[in-house]
């Protein structure tokens, strides 16, 4: 135990010399002290996937049908609070959308930042979207994408509350807990058979999280281009990685939606095998609902 907590204080003062001083408001949070707890839970996410695909490899995949509704609801829930408190905080707070510094909005960046560590530990949960992939067998489903977003989003989060907890940090998440809300409405729906055939909708959702990518990487540049105090390093580091997730995202968008089948490949497969109102059966590579019918029973 002694070890531990050494090796704990070399951490935390190796990444305390590496970013400076940490927000004061959200010392005693949970999670938030120490950097290994989320170091941890990240590793065991990926020792699950690893071991778990092995585990399952010579048995029956599990329906998990009624976790799948309870998870997306629950997963919906949260991100519609999320949103709802993240437009009231800042509201309050008068946050200049173009701009805004971390100390100015006094109690509002208090709220904020209270939101944000929902946000953050929402990334957790998660990692649930691939252990049920895990659980059903959608190995195709588990890509580099998806776990790479899953795991580095809940570290990134991690940083983000312990230096820059709020002010210009409120922007991704009110439109993530926007999208999510969407998502995870259409992924709970999609379970249950019957409401497959009102989710005409679902062809937009892919269109909308590249848009999320687009407006978040240009409202971090905004504060760039015309400063507030905002830490410009951060900035830069958000930018950064979601110019990563649009990169492989649109990627992923091009080899599923915009690349030619072969002639071959048309005689043999129906294009109605692959598309469906627009839009591929791979979409949900990093959804954890149901996509077809037959495998969903």
């Amino acid at each position: 135990m002694e070890h531990l907590k050494a090796f704990d204080q070399e951490v935390n003062a190796f990444v305390d010399y590496m970013f400076g001083p940490r927000d004061p408001r959200v010392r005693g949070w949970l999670l938030l002290d120490s950097y290994l707890p989320t170091f941890f839970l990240t590793v065991a996410y990926l020792l699950c996937i690893w071991l778990g695909t092995k585990f399952m490899k010579n048995r029956q995949p599990f329906s998990l049908r009624a976790h799948l509704i309870v998870y997306n609801l629950g997963i919906t829930l949260l991100s519609l609070y999320m949103l709802i408190e993240l437009i009231l905080a800042t509201w309050e707070g008068g946050y200049n959308l173009q701009c805004q510094n971390l100390h100015s909005a006094g109690e509002a960046d208090i709220r904020v930042a209270k939101v944000l560590w929902w946000y953050y530990f929402s990334k957790v949960i998660e990692f649930a979207d691939t252990i049920f992939f895990v659980l059903r067998k959608k190995n195709s489903q588990i890509t580099f994408l998806h776990v790479y977003h899953h795991a580095t989003m809940f570290n990134i989060w991690w940083c983000v509350l312990n230096w820059i907890p709020c002010g210009q940090s409120f922007f991704g998440p009110t439109l993530n807990s926007f999208i999510h809300v969407l998502m995870y409405s259409y992924y709970g729906l999609s379970v249950i058979p019957s409401m497959r055939k009102y989710l005409w909708w679902k062809k937009y959702l892919t269109q909308a999280q590249l848009i999320q990518f687009l407006l978040t990487i240009a409202h971090t540049l905004s504060a760039a281009v015309k400063p507030c105090g905002f830490p410009f390093g951060c900035l830069m580091f958000q930018s950064s990685y979601m110019a990563t997730l649009v990169v492989l995202f649109v990627n992923f968008y091009i080899k599923t939606y915009q690349k030619a089948p072969s002639r071959t490949a048309a005689k043999e497969t129906p294009v109605t095998a692959e598309v469906k109102n627009g839009f591929h059966k791979n979409y949900f590579a990093a959804s954890n609902g149901f996509l077809d019918n037959k495998k969903a029973q």
